[in-house]
């Protein structure tokens, strides 16, 4: 830590001390942690970084891509980290006086608070610890044999006594132990209000952090938590970018730093990872972390002589059971420096022990919390994690698209195969177990039922009425039509089922409480795999749709959507329907609409917000969904330039193809022959003159398949491959790495080639890839593998998707009177899937929000997918935007005009050509040439 604070003395907060106040007026004119001499344009940045950190409240920072954003939010952020702490150092040794004073009054609440809070923490930590020494006595005393584990217990809570024979099923001549699936005795009281209800068997609640809870505990005491940053990104893959790039400064090896990745990614126990599908992972794992208890109990029966002397609790996974590996690999971590996920994954295989709980174990001593979305925008992993964003920092990079991103993960989903397996389950432990079922328990479990029917009924469209009689409600909201899709408010919903009688938050809290989906589904799971003659399974009962827990997850996550606001969502019905590739199940669906309220959790906690990006403008559809009530000194927004110079880049509009055709991709022409073959004839006069890699952007997958099918025919796509070799990014992101590798070997051979001035038939290769795919959103295309990129089109969004729709009606009416917002639309709640021109009609009645709202989805998706090039100051690259709509007059554009979304510093240096494709084909020649002699250079 010797040259942080070295670094502290560099910078003007190091000078002198400064009161708070004085602190937010000022800024550093350096930053030496960064590696290079920054160019302008990122100390620009850095600066507006840190300003933002040091006044607090939500800010909006979009530096374009390959301009060194990542490492300018390090050296920055880190440097106001270091700054910031000396400075509550200082400020604490002020307040430590004889008179007991505490500190200046211009200091900020937030510092306030800051110091104030620390000790508190601290002794909440040490009563959760006394608390748990208190209940080890009584649980030691309170175990039985595994045999007489239930009896006594059933004696105590008033339920019938029986015999231990008597708890025994038999299937097909099998026993069947029917005893752990058991619920416990569950009292609610009603004149007491809700959340009151609780087993008078509690279990033990088995935490889920890891074996060594204890030792851990006594660990992370000493370290207490700190002033820290929490950085996150979308994908696994940005994180290990990020930590790359801070290895680079000195705060790679001087912060305490640890990365945070899914179950998925960390897992090192092979017979959990060969589960393969994540929910089912994630499932496992929780699952053995529940053994342990049971693991324990049994080791202390072991021997007639009975006692035996507990040490340590130990973990199902073999992964946790050595407390000591787990120390070790805290202090390994520490040792190291930052390290990213797959070099955390690599340790902990080496050292034999679980580097997800074990990174986990660091987050309260860590500086800085690298991790992903859902990790942190989630309020739920948020609490499992144990995140503390009270006065702490929160960067949120790749922020083009949090606003849907962020209220995504709130949406629920069930289908009607889990929706048949919760109720059979549930139908099928009630048989079984209703003769020692409690009034509360069994009161419950026949409300699920009812509730699981009335999902199935309302999915069957009314047709099986021995499910449950929704009533007239039903028939008149759906009537005798044969919607597949539609949509309705929460309050409609349930009136609709009847259900509306019923109290969700009580039902919910007593899921929670008695373990019920555990006990139903783990029963269900053993009948079902002993009728089949077969061994448990370690994942429980499989199916195309994941296991049977995870439908019960399913079913319990569409209660809680059920329980937001009316107006906050809407329910998607979608009935079974028949698609080309067969039978299409359906499913039910809670579609989150607003996220202002997730979102202010955050704020309202953290002391600075950043949300970071390459692309972040239009910024006002962004906070007026997320923040719409921050006022002008909460929010700040910041944009800087490109580092390239003018002639690194081309930007063509083109209106017009070879042959003199018009370019119209809009829906109603995009499928037509001519316009297809007038962009298969474009790429054939592309391949004459752009160099190496081009990659071209299709609006939808299935259009590009289309689009390839009729080259192939044409004999179009033959001409192309005489000069480059095509690849077509495939549906699965799993094959995308080996197509991007077969992608960048042609090209480097074709480049080697040219080199010896070998004459060659192809030069370089073409990608055929999709907007909104993963090549589109973080592939990296510099230098010879983007020398051009092609955009075919304007890539709305498809009209026919049902959930599109209802956030376009949503926002449209922000600000709207629900009352006048209801009647705004002619088109009612009831929706036909794959009608697109209902879709349109929607999109019609739209003028203002909501429109913008459709519009900005594109354009968002057109600046992410064109500055997949031009990554480093060196490059260069030409950009062609293939569609009349994007070359009109520039004096006649309007302000919602797709080029004026587009980034400044593409837009200032974008040519139309409205005339004939030959004048663009010029313009390429000329700076291909230009680029290729400057480089030579």
């Amino acid at each position: 830590m010797l040259f942080l604070l070295h670094l502290h003395q560099l910078s003007p907060q190091g000078k002198r001390q400064r009161s708070s106040g004085e602190m937010e007026e000022c800024e550093p004119t350096k930053f030496p942690a960064f590696p290079y001499e920054p160019y302008s344009i990122q100390i620009d940045f850095m600066k507006a970084l840190y300003r933002s950190l040091n006044k607090g409240g939500v800010s909006m920072l979009e530096s374009p891509t390959g301009t060194g954003k990542t490492l300018s939010i390090i050296c920055s952020a880190l440097q106001w980290l270091v700054d910031r702490k000396q400075q509550l150092k200082s400020e604490a040794n002020q307040t430590q006086t004889p008179g007991g004073g505490t500190g200046s009054d211009d200091e900020p609440d937030w510092m306030k608070n800051f110091v104030a809070n620390k000790d508190p923490a601290v002794e909440d930590k040490m009563k959760k610890k006394l608390r748990f020494g208190k209940e080890k006595p009584d649980k030691g005393r309170n175990q039985g044999s595994c045999r007489n584990l239930l009896s006594p217990n059933l004696i105590e809570e008033g339920i019938h006594e029986k015999k231990d024979s008597e708890n025994m099923g038999q299937i097909n001549g099998v026993e069947l132990n029917d005893e752990e699936f058991l619920v416990e005795e569950y009292e609610s009281e009603e004149e007491e209000g809700v959340g009151v209800g609780k087993s008078k068997r509690k279990a033990g609640g088995v935490s889920i952090n890891s074996s060594s809870d204890e030792e851990e505990e006594d660990d992370n005491e000493e370290d207490g938590e700190g002033l820290k940053i929490y950085f996150c990104s979308r994908t696994h893959s940005q994180l290990s970018q990020f930590v790359k790039e801070l290895r680079k400064t000195i705060f790679g090896n001087e912060m305490k730093v640890v990365c945070l990745g899914s179950r998925k990614i960390s897992c090192i126990n092979e017979e959990v990872l060969k589960l393969g599908n994540s929910t089912r992972i994630n499932e496992r794992c929780l699952e053995l972390q529940q053994n342990k208890k049971k693991e324990v109990s049994k080791l202390k029966n072991l021997g007639s002589e009975g006692r035996i002397r507990r040490t340590k609790a130990s973990s199902g996974c073999p992964m946790l059971r050595n407390h000591k590996l787990q120390k070790q690999f805290r202090s390994e971590i520490s040792q190291q420096g930052a390290l990213d996920i797959e070099d955390l994954v690599h340790l902990g295989r080496r050292m034999g022990t679980c580097p997800y709980y074990g990174s986990r174990s660091i987050i309260p001593a860590a500086d800085l919390v690298v991790l992903p979305y859902q990790s942190l925008l989630s309020k739920s992993s948020r609490e499992s994690l144990g995140l503390n964003l009270k006065n702490n920092i929160v960067i949120i990079d790749e922020a083009h698209n949090l606003a849907d991103s962020l209220i995504s993960m709130y949406d629920a989903k069930i289908t009607s195969l889990q929706l048949e397996h919760v109720h059979s389950h549930i139908k099928q432990y009630l048989q079984r177990f209703r003769n020692f079922l409690g009034p509360g328990n069994r009161r419950y479990i026949q409300t699920l039922l009812v509730v699981a029917r009335a999902f199935l009924q309302i999915l069957l469209n009314g047709k099986d009425t021995s499910l449950v009689d929704p009533g007239h409600d039903a028939e008149k909201a759906f009537g005798a039509k044969s919607a597949s899709d539609s949509s309705m408010a929460i309050n409609d919903f349930l009136f609709s089922l009847n259900i509306d009688n019923i109290n969700l938050v009580k039902l919910l809290h007593y899921i929670k409480e008695s373990n019920i989906i555990h006990k139903v589904s783990g029963y269900g799971d053993k009948v079902a795999n002993l009728q089949k003659g077969s061994a448990l399974n370690d994942g429980g009962e499989s199916n195309e749709e994941g296991s049977t827990l995870s439908g019960f997850r399913a079913f319990v996550d569409m209660l809680q959507s059920l329980t937001n606001n009316d107006g906050d969502g809407k329910i998607i019905i979608s009935r079974a329907k028949q698609a080309c590739s067969g039978q299409q199940g359906g499913y039910l669906k809670y579609v989150m609409l607003t996220g202002e309220k997730i979102f202010s959790e955050i704020v309202d906690q953290a002391h600075a917000v950043i949300l970071a990006g390459g692309t972040l403008q239009p910024i006002e559809e962004t906070r007026e969904r997320l923040f719409p009530r921050l006022t002008s000194d909460q929010f700040h927004f910041f944009s800087c330039s490109h580092i390239i110079p003018p002639e690194s880049i081309l930007p063509v509009a083109l209106s017009h193809g070879p042959s003199g055709q018009s370019f119209d991709f809009s829906y109603s022409s995009r499928s037509s022959s001519i316009m297809i073959e007038e962009l298969g004839l474009l790429l054939c006069n592309l391949v004459t003159v752009v160099p190496e890699g081009i990659v071209v952007f299709f609006s939808s997958f299935d259009y590009e398949g289309q689009v390839h099918d009729a080259w192939k025919a044409s004999g179009i796509l033959e001409r192309i491959m005489k000069k480059k070799c095509v690849f077509r990014e495939p549906r699965k992101n799993t094959d995308v790495e080996f197509v991007l590798k077969e992608y960048k070997e042609a090209i480097d051979k074709s480049s080697d080639r040219n080199q010896k001035e070998d004459p060659v038939p192809q030069n370089g290769a073409i990608l055929l890839a999709v907007v909104g795919g993963k090549i589109s959103e973080g592939i990296n295309f510099s230098d010879g593998m983007g020398r051009c990129i092609v955009m075919v089109g304007l890539p709305y969004p498809s009209p026919s998707d049902i959930e599109l729709l209802e956030r376009v009606k949503y926002i449209e009416g922000l600000g709207v009177s629900i009352s006048s917002r209801s009647t705004k639309f002619s088109v009612g709640n009831e929706y036909y899937s794959g009608d697109v021109q209902v879709g349109f009609d929607i999109l019609r009645s739209c003028k203002h929000r909501g429109k913008e709202y459709y519009e900005n989805l594109c354009m968002k998706a057109v600046n992410q997918s064109i500055g997949r090039a031009i990554r480093h100051i060196n490059d260069y690259a030409a950009i062609l935007l293939v569609d009349a709509r994007y070359a009109s007059d520039p004096l006649k554009r309007s302000f919602s005009h797709p080029t004026n979304k587009l980034p400044q510093w593409i837009k200032d240096r974008l040519v139309p050509v409205t005339g004939k494709y030959g004048e663009a084909q010029r313009l390429l020649h000329q700076f291909f040439k230009f680029n290729k002699k400057r480089g030579c250079q």
